[in-house]
């Protein structure tokens, strides 16, 4: 039994830090996150989190999350937003809008909600599940259903378990409320959502997974929240101490670093409220010579190492700031920016049979098997 309790600016960075980092370039902004949480301690809330031994045997919980293209909308968008559409400034924060798409859900199920787990890790997601159970008063669980993040609904554990993800409750910036009652398969929630979202121009929240204490226990992925926080402090402190931040969260994580260089291109396309692109990473100093290509969708899921294939999801691909060592979400990357990229395993659980249904290249429609990176170091 435990909890962890977030006190201050610093204790909301590193733990937001550390969100942005197991996001492999989605998750959310890191900014966001960071207002979200310190929005709840100005307020005076208790912030953080508890292991699930807290959670009650007749207890039930819910997943909130946040639905959009880390592009947001574009200035067309924004001006169909206010003629067409009549919609102002927005009016609900992420907070809010996972509070009503949690009360829409309760209402659906005549259940309150005792407990919230997070479906990924992310600057914005995991922050915003956090915040919403202070403002809610209920515990928010010491793990997530995902380990990374993640663009597709059923790349979580509660797929891999066949557990019930419907209903599903939307709720927007401004206040619309949707229910997906049923689909018929999880790739059809997810469209479903989506359309949603892009109705809501990426300013959504959802409400789903209602579970029981067993089945929440069963998919949780233990222990995410405090990892997040020991990764970005020790990434803080790695800087402080004048080490290299990259080759020090390598070595705490058993991962490798597999490039230090300059994002020499990219492209974007942002499709069905997904942001697509690609980034092209040239290698320097003792990296002269490689060139990597990181394919993503919202996440970083493919990686090519001088035209050779590397590094593909379920294992994870993360990218940050050579000098500072802040991780990046694939919206902010530019061209020029010099880059430190890591390569992690996978979460067990993602490498079953099931999980790699899920989560793998053909997953995202790329006729090639899966083989676990570090087979090919």
């Amino acid at each position: 039994m435990g909890k962890f309790t977030l006190h201050n600016r610093q204790d909301v960075e590193d733990f937001v830090r550390g969100c942005t980092f197991y996001g492999t370039g989605g998750g959310g902004a890191y900014d966001r996150g960071v207002d979200l949480l310190m929005d709840q301690l100005k307020k005076g809330h208790e912030v953080g989190w508890v292991t699930m031994d807290e959670m009650k045997d007749d207890d039930h919980s819910c997943c909130p999350f946040l639905m959009g293209s880390l592009a947001g909308p574009d200035a067309r968008a924004r001006e169909e937003m206010k003629v067409i559409y009549g919609l102002g400034d927005i009016v609900y924060d992420e907070t809010a809008r996972m509070v009503g798409a949690i009360k829409g859900l309760e209402a659906k199920q005549k259940q309150k909600v005792n407990a919230l787990v997070p479906i990924e890790l992310g600057g914005a997601n995991s922050a915003a599940c956090v915040c919403t159970a202070a403002e809610l008063g209920i515990i928010s669980l010491d793990g997530d259903y995902t380990g990374r993040a993640i663009p597709e609904i059923q790349q979580t554990t509660p797929f891999i378990f066949e557990h019930s993800l419907m209903p599903i409750v939307s709720c927007d910036g401004w206040g619309n409320i949707a229910t997906i009652e049923s689909a018929v398969n999880w790739r059809m929630a997810e469209r479903l959502g989506k359309q949603i979202s892009v109705a809501g121009y990426s300013y959504s929240s959802q409400a789903g997974f209602f579970a029981n204490a067993t089945d929440t226990k069963k998919a949780l992925i233990p222990g995410t929240m405090t990892e997040c926080y020991q990764v970005g402090k020790t990434l803080r402190e790695a800087v402080e101490q004048g080490k290299d931040p990259a080759d020090t969260i390598a070595a705490k994580l058993d991962g490798h670093v597999i490039c230090k260089g300059k994002v020499t291109s990219k492209t974007v396309e942002d499709r069905d409220d997904y942001y697509w692109a690609t980034h092209e990473i040239t290698g320097l100093g003792d990296y002269k010579g490689t060139q990597l290509k990181v394919w993503l969708k919202n996440e970083n899921h493919m990686c090519w190492k001088n035209g050779e294939i590397f590094v593909t999801s379920p294992d994870m691909i993360q990218i940050i700031d050579t000098k500072t060592g802040q991780p990046y979400t694939n919206n902010v990357i530019k061209v020029g920016m010099e880059v430190s990229v890591i390569a992690m395993k996978a979460r067990d659980i993602f490498r079953t049979e099931r999980g790699l249904l899920a989560l793998s290249p053909k997953a995202f429609g790329f006729d090639m098997e899966y083989v676990p990176f570090e087979e090919r170091l």
